[in-house]
């Protein structure tokens, strides 16, 4: 019997030493079917409908392919213009690249410039633009052409100019400096609209939030190039420029011609005039003169984003404000429609857009846009100032912040006519004069009624 035994456990212990590996692998091939299956069942989450920078429909068929590659790309992109001058000064601003010159005589400008550069480069003050030396050039649009005939060009002479629109004025209320500096793009024959905003959210002066708490000084400047001759002849209307000037002191003009593509150089002039004459502004809303803006409820804002800064610099030491906010567009990329004016061809820019804050307005702090004026330097002029403000950020290494009371694309149909509606509202687009001063009329005892 004990015999018997031994036998037995022998057998047992060869029995399971043969079924382990059989085990093993039949627990492989469960795991392997089971993931297996996972894989062919799982479906990726939805990735939100890409944007088709302005011009073109969500449900358009010109809308390109959702982006996959990241809007800063250090490789070579050869065959789109923009693209290869900004490659060139990426490589100039490269620090890696250049090496170190420290000790070394620098070269004069001209021989650090590109071969691409040398082919755009021309005399600015003049305005005796040479054409660029390149086979695309021939097969651009006409606005594209524009652009890049004085694309390099940077400096224009301000022919209109308020250099005391920031000092400190006893009569409003002991403010030194304005925590509001209200910059609106306009054109010369646009007076409508810029009477309008000076009646209703755009006066200069004291101004209190929506909450009667706090206000804060407003100062506004409207931001124009000269009448663009080149779309036909227009009256000449340099004299009631002057009267409207003189009158309220709010215009600054510079010697550029004042076209949709050159709405860039109004940011980067500003920049320069805000350095100069304002810096000790607070904020800066930067926006179209066909917007209407509830500049209390924005007050209210900018107060609270303050006071949450103060808070963090206890915490930080971090004394600069880097706001910069509106609505924000993502994963955007350039309009290839030839009939809309936002077209960019693929031979003149190639790839996805930063984030930007879409046209219409945008908040933002003057430190902020003053490290953004020093930035721009190394930033390649863009046809589109939205975007082009995008490309800056991304230089810095920042992204614009969403806010839904921007509302660039306005409010559905039904509810525009409804003053409850606009009460989260922070701007609107778009509003003609008259839509202007109804609204405001309406809009002066919201929080009371909604």
């Amino acid at each position: 019997m004990a015999k018997f035994c031994k036998i037995c456990k022998c057998n047992s212990r060869l029995i399971c030493m043969c079924l382990l590996p059989c085990m093993m692998t039949g627990h492989l091939v469960v795991y392997i079917t089971v993931t297996i299956f996972v894989t062919i069942s799982y479906a990726p989450p939805k990735i939100t409908v890409h944007y088709v920078a302005s011009g073109v429909s969500a449900n358009s068929s010109e809308m390109a392919s959702h982006p996959l590659s990241p809007f800063w790309n250090l490789r070579l992109v050869d065959s789109a213009l923009w693209n290869r001058l900004q490659h060139a000064w990426d490589r100039e601003h490269n620090p890696i690249l250049r090496g170190n010159t420290t000790g070394l005589t620098r070269k004069p400008k001209n021989e650090l410039l590109s071969e691409i550069e040398k082919e755009c480069i021309s005399d600015c003050m003049s305005q005796k633009c040479s054409v660029p030396l390149m086979k695309e050039y021939k097969n651009f649009p006409d606005q594209i052409k524009a652009f890049v005939w004085s694309m390099h060009c940077r400096d224009y002479q301000l022919l209109v100019n308020q250099p005391d629109m920031c000092r400190s004025n006893t009569s409003d209320s002991g403010f030194e400096s304005p925590m509001l500096l209200m910059a609106i793009k306009s054109q010369v024959g646009n007076f409508e609209n810029r009477q309008a905003i000076r009646e209703t959210w755009g006066r200069s002066g004291l101004v209190k939030g929506q909450s009667k708490k706090k206000g804060g000084l407003v100062r506004t400047v409207f931001l124009l190039g000269r009448q663009d001759s080149s779309t036909g002849p227009h009256p000449d209307l340099r004299n009631l420029l002057e009267l409207e000037n003189q009158k309220y002191g709010d215009i600054l003009q510079w010697d550029f011609r004042d076209t949709f593509f050159n709405l860039t150089l109004k940011d980067l002039l500003f920049w320069d005039w805000l350095q100069e004459y304002c810096p000790a502004a607070m904020f800066v809303f930067k926006g179209d003169d066909d917007v209407f803006v509830r500049t209390g409820a924005l007050l209210d804002y900018l107060h609270k984003q303050l006071e949450e800064h103060n808070q963090r610099e206890i915490n930080t030491n971090k004394t600069d404000i880097n706001l910069f906010v509106g609505d924000v567009i993502t994963n955007a990329m350039p309009n290839r429609e030839p009939s809309t004016k936002y077209f960019i061809p693929a031979r003149f820019y190639k790839g996805v857009y930063p984030p930007y804050a879409g046209g219409g307005g945008v908040v933002y702090s003057v430190s902020l846009a003053l490290r953004l004026k020093k930035v721009s330097e190394r930033v390649r002029l863009f046809p589109i100032d939205d975007v082009y403000l995008g490309m800056c950020m991304r230089r810095l290494g920042l992204t614009p912040s969403h806010h839904p009371g921007f509302l660039t694309f306005d409010l559905p149909e039904t509810d525009r006519g409804k003053p409850c509606a606009y009460k989260s509202v922070l701007l609107v687009h778009r509003r003609s004069p008259k839509q202007m001063l109804t609204l405001w009329k309406k809009l002066q005892y919201l929080p009371g009624k909604c």
